[in-house]
C-alpha cells in the first residue's frame, strides 16, 4: 500500500496537471520536487524526530497548491487544500495543523521561530544556490509577468534579485549556511559581474548614440546649408532674368516707337536736327537690349568628362551642362561613385555652389553694365533732343 507521502505526491502531480494554470512557469511540480529534495536533504542532517520529518515532507509537496486556484494569497489556499486532503487522508488533527502553520511559514515577510520553519524556508529558498539559479529565476520572472504581478525588464529585475541576495534573504540552518551559502555568494558575485557588464553594455550604446547624434546633427546643419543656399541662388538667377527681359521689352518698345515715329520725318530737310538725338536714343537702346541679351544668354559647355576627371574628383555631376553629351551607363556609373563617398558629394555641392555663383556674378555685372548704359543713353538722349530744339530757335 503506498505511503502517505506518496499519495499526496499523486494527488499534487494530479492537481497541478489538471488545475494549474499554464502562467505558473515557476511555481508547478518541478519546483515542488525541488522544494522536496531539499528539504529531505536538510532534514537528513538533524535529530528531528520522525512525524516532525513526516510534517516536513509534506509541508515540501503541499506548500504551493494554492497555485491552483490562484497566485493571490495561495499560502492560505495551500492550508485550505492540504486540510482537505489530508483529512480524507485520516490524518490526526496535531499533524494537519503543523503542516498548516510550516505552510503559512514560507511566506517571504514571514521570519522563522523554530527549527521546522527555518528547514521549510531554507527548502524553499535552495535554487538561491544552484548552478541553474539563472533559468528558475527568468522563469518566475515571466510567471509575474503572465500573471500581471511584475512587469520587469532584464535590468529591474536583476536589480531585484540582487537586492534580495543582499538584504532580504538569509540561510537560518547550519546544514544551508555551511553548504548553500557559498553557492549562493557565488550566484550573487555573477549577478553583480552582469549588472556591471550592463551597465557598460547601456554606457557604451549611450555613448553610441551620443556620437550618432553629434555626427548626424551638423549633417542635418549642413544639408539645410546648401539648402538655403541653393535656393537663393536660383532665386537671384530668376530675378537677374526677370530685371533682363524688362529692360530687353523696354527698349524693343522704344526702338519699334522711334522706327515708326521719328524716323519717317528724318526725310525732311527740316527735321534735319532730329537725327543725331535719334542715333543717340536708338544706340544706347540697341546698346541695353544687347547688354540684356548677354545676361541672359547661357553658356555652352561640353557636355562630356572623362574616367580621370571623375576618379580625381573634378567634373561637377550635378550640373547638366558637363553630361549631356554622355551615355547613360557612364553618367551612372559616375554617380554610384558619388553617392558612394560623402566628401564627393559634399564637394560637388560646394562646387555647383561656387559656379552658380560665378553666373550669378557675371549676370549682375551685366545688368549692372546694362541699367547704366540704359540710364546714359536716355539722359543723353533727351539732353541731345533739348540741345537741336534750342540751336533751331
Amino acid at each position: 500500500m503506498p505511503s502517505l507521502l506518496e499519495k499526496t505526491d499523486n494527488f499534487v502531480l494530479e492537481l497541478f496537471e489538471k488545475e494549474l494554470p499554464n502562467s505558473c512557469m515557476y511555481h508547478n511540480y518541478d519546483h515542488t520536487k525541488r522544494v522536496f529534495k531539499s528539504t529531505k536533504e536538510i532534514i537528513d542532517s538533524t535529530n528531528l524526530s520522525h512525524e516532525d520529518k513526516e510534517v516536513l515532507l509534506l509541508t515540501a509537496l503541499l506548500h504551493d497548491t494554492g497555485y491552483s486556484k490562484s497566485s493571490d494569497n495561495h499560502e492560505e489556499r495551500s492550508v485550505e487544500i492540504a486540510k482537505d486532503f489530508l483529512t480524507k487522508q485520516n490524518v490526526s488533527k496535531e499533524i494537519i495543523d503543523k503542516v498548516s502553520i510550516q505552510i503559512m511559514a514560507t511566506k517571504m515577510e514571514h521570519t522563522p521561530t523554530n527549527l521546522m520553519e527555518e528547514i521549510i524556508r531554507d527548502a524553499d529558498a535552495s535554487h538561491f544556490a544552484k548552478d541553474y539559479y539563472g533559468e528558475t529565476s527568468e522563469l518566475l520572472r515571466l510567471e509575474f509577468k503572465l500573471n500581471n504581478v511584475k512587469n520587469l525588464n532584464t535590468s529591474d529585475w536583476l536589480k531585484a534579485n540582487i537586492d534580495l541576495f543582499k538584504n532580504r534573504h538569509r540561510y537560518y540552518t547550519e546544514y544551508a549556511i555551511e553548504n548553500w551559502k557559498p553557492k549562493k555568494e557565488e550566484n550573487l558575485s555573477k549577478m553583480l559581474e552582469k549588472r556591471e557588464k550592463l551597465k557598460k553594455e547601456k554606457k557604451k550604446e549611450k555613448d553610441r548614440l551620443k556620437k550618432i547624434l553629434k555626427e548626424e546633427s551638423p549633417e542635418k546643419g549642413i544639408q539645410t546649408l546648401f539648402r538655403v543656399t541653393l535656393r537663393n541662388h536660383l532665386k537671384l538667377s530668376d530675378i537677374a532674368d526677370t530685371k533682363a527681359n524688362i529692360l530687353l521689352s523696354v527698349n524693343a518698345i522704344i526702338i519699334s516707337l522711334a522706327l515708326s515715329n521719328l524716323i519717317p520725318k528724318l526725310d525732311n530737310p527740316s527735321n534735319q536736327y532730329l537725327i543725331f538725338p535719334t542715333l543717340v536714343f536708338i544706340v544706347f537702346s540697341i546698346a541695353s537690349m544687347m547688354l540684356s541679351v548677354l545676361a541672359t544668354r547661357p553658356n555652352v559647355t561640353s557636355g562630356e568628362f572623362t574616367r580621370k576627371e571623375v576618379e580625381e574628383k573634378k567634373v561637377n555631376l550635378l550640373f547638366f551642362g558637363n553630361f549631356h553629351k554622355m551615355p547613360l551607363n557612364d553618367y551612372k556609373s559616375a554617380m554610384h561613385e558619388l553617392m558612394d563617398d560623402k566628401d564627393y558629394i559634399y564637394d560637388t555641392m560646394i562646387k555647383d555652389l561656387y559656379f552658380l555663383g560665378k553666373v550669378l556674378h557675371r549676370k549682375y555685372k551685366l545688368l549692372r553694365i546694362t541699367y547704366t548704359v540704359f540710364m546714359i543713353g536716355i539722359l543723353s538722349s533727351a539732353i541731345s533732343f533739348l540741345i537741336a530744339f534750342n540751336t533751331l530757335q
